[in-house]
């Protein structure tokens, strides 16, 4: 079978989503019961509003990255989560979400957008760029630099090498309206996410070629347009720095410098403490703390020179621990909430006994997702919310529990349908003489997942399911286990946000065959699909009218929780530990950092 490859920035997209990891090792016993822990809502996203009058002029912020990306080019394969951040601070977005998902439009560098009505053709989008918005050599945001990212991003020429995000092939032609400030923008299908375009937005400089575009884009004498310019980009010392931008036409950025500094996850407590960072998303180093090695005795053997390093197990007990320490830190405060990402529990549909669709639905009505949810959270201090949709987050607009789609909530009764019988005497159910027991595949290392995994297990164990915990590392997770569907039940988040008709689909999309004539999966781990949802997704891209829209969106969502495709769990937690008096930061779920608003209040 030949398995499709994932591009680099596809896989770093799951990934960023995964859990992080788990094993089967208990956590040490009796570890320190953690203090309680102030609950907030299940909202996604936790910075309070800013006062700009509120926040002095000047200083200088640490902000901790993973890594100094290879590129600020959002669409090549090598970009990460860290690319993106750095654009959001150097580049314009034309539209950007707001607390609920719903895109609007940025002042700084829109003055208005419109769309013709639903049901005329064909659809043209009209701009009205910001006459104030220059790139940092002076020159204005114009038709030319839509015209050149629209070529970069359509996928008809190959030379460029970037992910061909949903839309761009849509459009059918781009051109200057009545002044040089106005955009119209033509599309040979409807398009209904046409928000989505255009943000990051690159200069046609950077992009009107394939060898500029293809090339890695680091901001050393790069255009930009965004409150900050780069001033330092040092992979080597794992330094970016980003200083004002003298032309930049907004709210005078509050802070002079902001210092981007790459220190790894398990070390940001650390830094914290040592006052080396301001801002630092800790939840990894929460997720994946480890327990102290026990000190060798003197007599014990070493390990063989060869022996290779086996993933930290996952440990619950260091887990609160690191919370507890990082909840403790003078002068910090911790921001938790929801994550704009989706954790699922996937069911492997092309594997036996999974491939019977009442199977899937049996032990999707026997999973407490409360239960779940309630241990995933809690201990984190996030009010527990049971997700009911695949495809938006609780707080989205437009959320709706479609779970009651999944057939009666007698979950022994489906088991007993679909031929699994329990036994008088308790203990797994069997169907010709094979006993119902299972694989859950988890991310290695993390506490979250143990959690949710201990949680799946116990509870479908009372229903006559027997789970077997198997882990695996993140850099292994994708491509050898659900690319190739090497599991039962796989634990994973996908992203949500903006756009869901697109954003969504290809975790959903019928899997084809490939040209070997091999089943291709695609993104849609768990194999099942139907031309239905297809084209209930197809038509929604397509809708103009928001509540049509909606409306096929929660069919889609229905038909997958008739199919028994996954099991919506909760959103991913999220924790950010923030320096006392620095404003405007915190977790920004389906937004990101409004970089002119960050700094040092007046009054820590």
């Amino acid at each position: 079978m030949r398995v499709r490859q994932l591009t680099a920035a596809a896989a770093a997209l799951l990934l960023a989503a995964v859990l992080g990891g788990c094993s089967d090792r208990p956590a040490p016993a009796r570890p320190p019961a953690p203090e309680p822990l102030p609950e907030v809502t299940a909202a996604t996203g936790d910075v309070r509003p800013v006062d700009r009058t509120a926040v002095r002029d000047g200083g200088t912020l640490r902000w901790a990255v993973d890594r100094v990306p290879a590129t600020l080019n959002v669409y090549q394969p090598a970009a990460t989560a860290d690319s993106a951040l750095l654009a959001h601070a150097l580049y314009p977005s034309l539209f950007r979400p707001d607390g609920h998902g719903r895109l609007v439009p940025d002042p700084d560098y829109l003055a208005g957008a419109e769309s013709t009505p639903p049901g005329q053709q064909p659809q043209v989008v009209t701009y009205r760029l910001n006459p104030h918005a220059v790139w940092s050599d002076g020159t204005p945001l114009t038709a030319a630099d839509l015209i050149a990212q629209r070529a970069a991003l359509s996928g008809l020429d190959p030379a460029y090498g970037s992910g061909h995000p949903a839309g761009y092939d849509a459009i059918d032609a781009i051109g200057q309206g009545a002044d040089p400030h106005e955009v119209k923008v033509t599309f040979r299908r409807p398009f209904a996410e046409w928000q989505s375009l255009f943000g990051p937005l690159y200069p046609a400089a950077e992009t009107s070629t394939a060898a500029s575009f293809n090339q890695a884009l680091t901001g050393g004498g790069h255009l930009g347009a965004g409150p900050y310019t780069v001033s330092r980009y040092d992979a080597e010392d794992g330094l970016v720095t980003v200083v004002r931008n003298p032309l930049w036409w907004g709210d005078r950025p509050n802070a002079d410098r902001i210092d981007f500094l790459a220190v790894a996850p398990e070390r940001r407590i650390d830094a914290l403490d040592q006052d080396r960072l301001d801002i630092a998303p800790i939840t990894a180093a929460v997720d994946r703390a480890v327990p102290p090695a026990p000190t060798a005795s003197p007599s014990a053997a070493a390990p063989p020179a060869a022996a290779p390093a086996a993933p930290p197990a996952a440990a619950p007990g260091a887990a609160a621990l690191a919370l507890r320490r990082a909840e403790s830190l003078p002068g910090v405060t911790v921001h938790r909430a929801t994550a704009a990402s989706l954790t699922q529990l996937t069911l492997n549909a092309a594997r036996a006994p999974l491939t019977d669709p009442a199977l899937r639905l049996a032990v999707g009505r026997a999973v407490d997702r409360r239960r779940v949810a309630d241990a995933a959270l809690t201990p984190l201090g996030i009010a527990p919310a049971a997700l009911g949709s695949h495809l938006l987050a609780g707080d989205q607009d437009g959320y709706r529990d479609n779970s009651a789609a999944a057939g009666p909530a007698d979950a022994a009764r489906l088991f007993d349908e679909a031929g699994w019988k329990r036994p008088d005497g308790g203990g797994p159910r069997t169907k010709d003489g094979k006993a119902l027991a299972l694989d859950l595949l988890v991310p290695a290392g993390s506490a979250t997942a143990k959690r949710t995994a201990d949680a799946l297990t116990a509870g479908l164990a009372e229903q006559g399911v027997a789970l077997r915990t198997v882990t695996a590392p993140a850099d292994t997770f994708v491509k050898d286990h659900l690319a190739v569907g090497d599991y039962d039940l796989a634990l994973f988040s996908w992203p949500a946000g903006p756009g869901p008709a697109s954003l969504q689909r290809p975790a959903y999309a019928k899997p084809r065959p490939d040209q070997d004539g091999a089943l291709d999966p695609g993104s849609n781990y768990g194999r099942s699909g139907t031309e239905e949802i297809d084209r209930l997704f197809d038509r929604a891209a397509g809708e103009l009218d928001p509540a049509t829209r909606l409306d096929l969106l929660q069919e889609a969502d229905v038909r997958i929780w008739q199919l028994g495709h996954s099991v919506p769990l909760y959103q991913r937690p999220e924790l950010v530990g923030v320096r006392s008096g620095v404003a405007g930061a915190g977790v920004w779920g389906f937004d990101w950092p409004r970089f002119q608003d960050v700094g040092w209040s007046r009054t820590p």
